[in-house]
């Protein structure tokens, strides 16, 4: 090897040793809010479905906070939506990254202005905006919205998210917007998981819980297990951080075996597109039956998770007759406060006097294959690969309504859920949809697409469904004016709607004959018109509102008001 060879090896090694260790700015990005930094919910925590990509910070159960950009940039995405993040900002910053701020109350002048344009140009509420890098430049530090809480049932706070340049949502911890943080992670449940049909743990080849002591040093010693074969832990943790009660993620979970590490994970960053593996990082079975999330420190078939590493043998355990395995399971903040729990394994070929039992039904799933069953006109069709494992499906109908399995097997895609109605008549059908059933078996609309004999929904959900009848006309009055009343001194027109059984899917409001921007709240069945989005001519007004179900049940309200233009 040469010596300009050799320099040059030197260089590449300290440019990336330096690169890694620099990759994400620290002082590049202030804090989006102004006032004290306390959190309901950090990155990487456990959602339904999904990991948090964000931060959820606290605004003091109150709206109307000022947002500030974090650093130079452009607004380079606009949306508004009912539900998920409600309105929501995107900025992209010279550096590459990507800030976000959603379930904001509104936006500043400048960018609500643009907004509304559009929004009355295609005269909808619900809208997606992708403006040029030079409409709605920013600078670092000016106001860019309010915080607030739309996008569903939430309450008041901002989530706050920093993207990489592909979307790739990455911890806001590493670019030094952080908060207090000296309370160490906590430890609820330790759970065992014997792994095939010839390992036992204390003679059970079915999960079982373990229970465990603090110990005075403040780690937590688990009681001895006696085990053969193959089996993973898991546990039930969570992390506080100062000045607030929520229960948040962890940022790290490790598992060393006689000093060794075999598991580890952490939540640096992730794609969207793999969030939805959560589902094999937990016991999702546990979750479904007792809202528990059981974290494995195991990695299981198919689960392709991008925050793992230093995995020995996918974290399985493969228990010896005849020897001893020091276990420490260990969970940690960002801020790196940790909590250990040692579980002590001896080896132990025993008898097995728990088995698992498998219900076996006609309905056998082979999940590399397409699956398709019928029974008494209700057909679900499962394609390749919509489940991880292979098992039997419970499959059955009773006076029209189809049980499909329980809620406790998770799914990879969607399947097809089809309804024979050539029994019903072209009158019955346009008032059909097909619902899904909750835990306290409330119904729900879900999409029902409709053919001349059959009516089918994709959907990942397993549980109760059936076909529901609405009759009935959704509820809209006004709720802060009355007829014939003058409104001059009024900032706002409202009105209340719901819908009770299939659900409110559209609605449209006039005033003299003019399309109005309506927003409607689902969390307080409101549908809200500002005076401020245009003015008024003359002083006599006819307000129009049309609300309509998702079976096409149709309520319209029309009223008089006065008003004067300021």
């Amino acid at each position: 090897m040469t010596l300009n060879t050799r320099i040059l090896g030197l260089f590449f090694f300290f440019f990336t040793t330096i690169y890694s260790q620099n990759k994400y700015p620290t002082n590049y990005f202030q804090n989006p809010l102004d006032i004290p930094m306390y959190l309901a919910g950090t990155f990487g925590e456990l959602r339904p479905n999904h990991f948090h990509s964000g931060i959820d910070i606290k605004t003091q159960q109150k709206e109307g906070f000022n947002v500030f950009a974090v650093a130079n940039g452009y607004v380079s995405r606009i949306k508004v939506s009912h539900w998920g993040y409600g309105k929501a900002l995107y900025i992209t910053h010279p550096n590459g990254f990507i800030s976000v701020y959603a379930h904001l109350k509104k936006f500043s002048p400048r960018i609500e202005a643009y907004l509304k344009k559009h929004q009355y140009k295609k005269e909808r509420f619900e809208i997606q905006l992708y403006p040029s890098s030079s409409e709605l430049q920013l600078q670092k530090g000016e106001v860019v919205a309010y915080t607030g809480s739309t996008g569903g049932f939430v309450p008041p706070h901002l989530h706050f998210e920093i993207r990489d340049s592909n979307s790739k949502p990455i911890n806001p911890m590493y670019f030094g917007i952080t908060v207090k943080d000296d309370k160490k992670p906590t430890i609820t449940t330790l759970m065992a998981y014997p792994l095939d049909d010839f390992s036992q743990i204390n003679q059970s080849n079915i999960p079982l819980q373990i229970t465990f002591k603090t110990l005075n040093n403040g780690n937590l010693l688990a009681d001895k297990i006696y085990a053969s074969g193959t089996i993973g832990l898991g546990v039930r943790a969570f992390d506080r951080l100062n000045g607030a009660l929520n229960k948040n993620g962890l940022f790290s979970l490790e598992m060393k075996v006689n000093g060794q590490t075999v598991y580890n994970h952490s939540v640096e960053k992730f794609s969207f597109a793999e969030s939805k593996y959560i589902n094999l990082l937990i016991d999702y079975e546990q979750y479904a039956e007792s809202n528990l999330r059981i974290q494995r420190c195991f990695v299981t078939p198919k689960n392709k998770l991008s925050i793992y590493k230093n995995i020995q043998n996918h974290g399985y355990l493969y228990i010896e007759d005849g020897l001893t395995y020091n276990v420490e399971i260990i969970a940690k903040d960002f801020k790196g406060n940790q909590k250990k729990l040692i579980v002590p394994i001896v080896g132990k070929e025993d008898i097995i006097k728990i088995h698992k039992e498998e219900k076996t039904t006609p309905y056998f799933i082979d999940s590399e294959k397409f699956n398709k069953f019928s029974k008494d006109g209700i057909t679900v069709a499962f394609p390749k690969n919509t489940f991880y494992t292979n098992f039997y499906l419970d499959f059955n109908v009773e006076n029209g309504e189809t049980f499909i399995h329980k809620k406790t097997v998770p799914l990879h895609k969607k399947y097809t859920l089809t309804f024979d109605v050539s029994k019903y008549s072209s009158e019955e059908k346009k008032k059909l949809f097909i619902a899904s059933f909750d835990s306290k078996n409330k119904p729900y609309y879900v999409k029902t697409h409709k053919k001349e004999s059959t009516f089918y929904t994709t959907t990942k959900s397993l549980g109760k469904y059936a076909l529901l009848t609405d009759n009935e006309n959704p509820k809209l009055y006004t709720y802060n004016f009355k007829d014939e009343q003058w409104m001059s001194n009024y900032k706002q027109l409202v009105l209340k709607t719901s819908d009770d059984i299939s659900g409110i899917k559209t609605y449209r409001g006039e005033i003299d004959n003019q399309w109005i921007l309506l927003e409607y709240s689902p969390k307080k069945g409101t549908l809200t018109y500002n005076f401020s989005d245009k003015k008024l001519v003359g002083t006599k007004h006819h307000l129009k509102v049309i609300v309509i179900d998702n079976v096409g049940n149709t309520n319209t309200l029309e009223k008089t008001f006065y008003r004067k233009n300021k």
